[in-house]
């Protein structure tokens, strides 16, 4: 896989500990071979996160593998469960790999640990990104392989605890996909090979825009609670999304990472607003950002993105190196190189980046050899997190103060029932750091 892999230490106590006992021992042994416990050759999956992409990820983890079943689904609502479940059943292909009877639907917020419990090999984690840290920890310590939506939290706590699960991942020899898809695309593969191997030469700058439309909300009913509406337009909320720039920008900005060959810039000043999408029903989350990232070496990366109807849309990076340049987008035939050396287009066979993911992922499940997105998928999250910061207090962030940040954006409890207000959108040299 291109993007750096994470090294387990050389010693590991708590691997060992685990391996004490016969059963854990058995069901390591059962996972990295992809026969499960009882015997069988099924792969049993769990689909965490009801909502669109979760149905995708499912789709596409049944057609990923002859011999695997859905077999338990868990989502905070009843109603998005039974869409999901019936929506997949419409696919004929599918139904013969679908089992999930009563007793394997799981709601409430408690509903991923029963899936998790339910005698399930593969987890696909695809709830809002405010739930990822916690239901990923809990999924490694069960021995699962997951499956893991981007991006992975919201804030700079959520990021250590996903890093620190996944060094564990890596001691149980677990497999952890991202939801970052790009790198699973023919194209980039090949150009990034070409752009590793040095044909632009050293990057010197970085430019990258998310510039789209506006998505759905959906409209307060009079029976919700704060609790269930904020969570039914989880997109407009900080504590679950992270603000646009981290649910949906963090796409480029992992390009740009891997692009960096996985360094990490070491401050970023940014801007940004809430200029156009003012209404109540968005929650307190900008519609604009403007970052500017700095790297040791001197080089600097552009990043905005943008959703705003009406608006000229862009969905690209750019690369200039001192040998040339590289232009990058999500079409088939995006991806070109322009050098002193020569020039190159992507002229090779079209990829379903969303299967792709699946595929590897299964594949890797059956020669027990894992696939380990674990470090970058972190890292590219905090990367957009840290532009946040820099935008809503309008200060110099650097990279060790993103990582160490207190900010924890958990509410008080997890319960239908609790008042939570809508926070005051950030406002730039008021909004203080944390």
């Amino acid at each position: 896989m291109a993007g750096k892999k994470t090294t387990p230490p050389k010693t590991n106590v708590g691997r060992r500990r685990f391996l004490q006992t016969s059963a854990g021992a058995a069901a390591v042994l059962s996972l990295a071979s992809g026969v499960h416990a009882d015997g069988d050759n099924i792969l049993r999956i769990g689909l965490i996160g009801c909502g669109g992409r979760g149905t995708g990820a499912a789709a596409n983890a049944l057609k990923a593998d002859p011999n695997v079943r859905l077999t338990a689904m868990g989502d905070a609502f009843r109603d998005r469960l039974n869409g999901s479940l019936a929506e997949l059943r419409r696919d004929r292909m599918l139904t013969p790999k679908i089992d999930v009877p009563r007793e394997r639907q799981f709601v409430g917020f408690d509903a991923y640990r029963e899936v998790i419990g339910s005698g399930v090999d593969v987890v696909l984690l695809c709830t809002p990104p405010h739930f990822r840290p916690a239901h990923l920890d809990a999924a490694v310590r069960a021995n699962k392989h997951v499956f893991c939506e981007k991006p992975v939290a919201v804030d700079a706590p959520g990021v250590r605890r996903v890093l620190a699960t996944c060094q564990e991942a890596g001691r149980r020899r677990l497999s952890i996909v991202s939801g970052l898809c790009w790198r699973y695309h023919g194209g980039m593969r090949e150009a990034f090979t070409r752009i590793h191997d040095g044909a632009v030469g050293n990057i010197v700058a970085l430019q990258c825009s998310y510039n789209t439309g506006t998505l759905w909300h959906r409209n307060r009913e009079q029976d919700w609670s704060d609790m269930e509406w904020q969570i039914r337009n989880w997109l407009y909320f900080t504590w679950l999304s992270g603000d646009f720039n981290v649910e949906q920008h963090v796409h480029l900005l992992d390009v740009c990472s891997w692009l960096m060959n996985e360094q990490y810039p070491v401050r970023a000043v940014g801007m940004g607003g809430r200029q156009v999408r003012t209404g109540a029903e968005y929650g307190h989350i900008y519609d604009h950002f403007s970052v500017v990232y700095q790297y040791a070496s001197g080089a600097k990366l552009f990043s905005q993105c943008r959703q705003q109807k009406g608006c000229k849309n862009d969905i690209s990076t750019h690369a200039q190196g001192t040998k040339g340049s590289a232009h990058l987008s999500e079409r088939t035939r995006g991806q070109t190189i322009q050098a002193s050396t020569g020039d190159w287009t992507f002229d090779g066979p079209e990829n379903e980046i969303y299967q792709t993911e699946h595929d590897e992922l299964f594949a890797s499940i059956r020669r027990g050899k894992p696939v380990d997105n674990g470090e970058y998928m972190a890292k590219s999250t905090l990367l957009a997190i840290m532009g946040r910061m820099a935008a809503y207090t309008g200060q110099v962030i650097t990279w060790d103060m993103a990582l160490k940040s207190r900010e924890d954006l958990t509410p008080p409890r997890y319960a239908w029932d609790i008042p939570l207000t809508v926070p005051t959108v950030a406002m730039p040299g008021v909004t203080k750091f944390a």
